[in-house]
């Protein structure tokens, strides 16, 4: 063997050694994560998923069996399936709110010089410390039949009798956003801080007015953060439950809800795995779907 074969051989050797050792040292960080996501996630899933082929005797709770009864079941009652459509259509109405609303806050916070940055982003936060209980019971004295914006509206003259808010679609919708909107800013500051200010500049000084450099040059820049905030907000309101129970009301039945009430209301857990996997299922291929269009949309 020659010198320079040896010296090859050896530099081989040495580059496997390295890579071995680069995955092993990444296998070890990322063991632990891994077997609690396997063991907290994956496994209750697998075994929800199987208590959904079960079936529900009355007296006899649940009974081993395969069937596809209780998806048959879902796909087929007027009732459960305006629930999910009814899911769908909020989240959809709370994520495009949140994604428009979010943008001028989240690039304001992110382009301002001022000293109190850091106690701006904590007032963003801080709804963040209340539970969802909480902030549902504060609308519920705003938007009830006595609640501050009735009496306030008929104290002023401008309805005689009290608008009915509470318990509709709209209230929900407006609690959900409340709840969301601070992770959509917070998601969306982040990635607008990461795009360098010269590129707006340069958009300026080539005669670009505001609204152009934002649609040509900012939003497209800013897309990742769009897509993750959509994400964010549209998996915590497909899976919303004390809002739509509190200002929705027992009429108003969201996904959420509906999962809750077969586990511990009717004790039907065949029934109810099916509806939770089939919301985790649509929550899971809506959102990939909706990922994969916007990235084919802005590659071009």
């Amino acid at each position: 063997m020659t010198a320079s074969a040896a010296a090859e051989s050896l530099v081989s050797l040495a580059a496997r050694e390295t890579r071995g050792g680069r995955l092993s040292t990444a296998a070890f960080l990322i063991g632990p994560a891994t077997i609690f996501i396997t063991i907290g996630l994956l496994l209750p899933i697998l075994i929800l998923f199987r208590y959904s082929l079960n079936a529900f005797v009355p007296g006899k709770l649940m009974v081993e069996a395969l069937t596809l009864q209780n998806y048959v079941l879902f796909f087929t009652d007027p009732y459960y399936t305006a629930a999910f459509y009814r899911t769908l259509r909020v989240a959809v109405m709370v994520t495009a709110i949140c994604v428009v609303c979010s943008f001028p806050l989240a690039y304001k916070l992110a382009r301002t010089q001022s000293r109190y940055k850091n106690l701006l982003i904590m007032l963003v936060v801080l709804p963040l410390f209340v539970g969802n209980a909480v902030r549902a019971a504060g609308w519920m004295t705003l938007f009830g039949n006595k609640g501050f914006l009735n009496v306030t509206l008929q104290w002023l003259g401008l309805t005689s009798e009290p608008i009915r808010i509470m318990y509709t679609e709209t209230a929900v919708i407006v609690g959900i956003t409340a709840v969301n909107l601070p992770y959509v800013v917070l998601t969306l500051q982040s990635v607008i801080e990461g795009i360098d200010r010269t590129i707006e500049e340069a958009a300026f000084g080539l005669g670009a007015g505001p609204w152009t450099m934002a649609r040509r040059i900012l939003w497209p820049l800013a897309m990742p953060g769009f897509i993750a905030g959509a994400i964010f907000c549209f998996i915590l309101t497909m899976n919303a439950y004390a809002t739509p129970v509190l200002l929705g009301g027992p009429q108003f039945v969201m996904m959420g809800p509906l999962v809750y009430v077969q586990f511990a209301g009717k004790s039907n857990w065949p029934f109810g795995g099916a509806v939770a996997f089939i919301l985790m299922t649509a929550t899971l291929i809506l959102t990939a779907a909706a990922n994969i269009i916007v990235q084919r949309r802005y590659r071009r």
